[in-house]
């Protein structure tokens, strides 16, 4: 039987248990590609046969102010999100912040077969969609036998 008794908030002891987790691995990513907790924007990366797709998931950014470069195989995604002040009756006070504000740089690793000159880049409903090109000599061909 164990001397260990849950508190009254079930949650906050969840939560305690989970930061305890967390500083066990160290924030390590479960991956090599994957990121650390708390890095935004979260991306999922995929290939198809003519190009690197990335989505980057971007809710409430200003395309407008969001910068995507490529520099030695690195493509870089960084700009700002800022927060609409809700409405709130005088008084309020927030007990919890889970929208993530400020600045952000997101670096991603691109493959050997990326081709920097042809890259295309769209926001759609929160949705940051980048296709990388690769290169000729990378995409699969047939070969005929003779």
């Amino acid at each position: 039987m164990s001397d260990y008794t849950l508190g009254t908030d079930l949650f906050s002891e969840l939560d305690r248990l989970q930061r305890r987790m967390s500083g066990l691995f160290g924030g390590l990513p479960s991956s090599l590609r994957s990121s650390q907790l708390g890095t935004f924007p979260y991306i999922n990366i995929g290939t198809t046969d003519d190009a690197i797709e990335i989505v980057a998931f971007a809710p409430g950014v200003d395309p407008a102010k969001l910068d995507i470069s490529i520099d030695k195989g690195l493509l870089s995604i960084s700009g700002e999100r800022t927060t609409q002040r809700e409405q709130s009756s005088e008084g309020t006070r927030q007990n919890a912040r889970e929208r993530f504000s400020g600045s952000f740089r997101r670096m991603v690793e691109l493959p050997q077969q990326a081709n920097p000159d042809k890259v295309q880049a769209r926001y759609v409903d929160g949705c940051l969609l980048i296709s990388v090109g690769k290169r000729e000599a990378s995409k699969p061909r047939a070969i005929a036998v003779q």
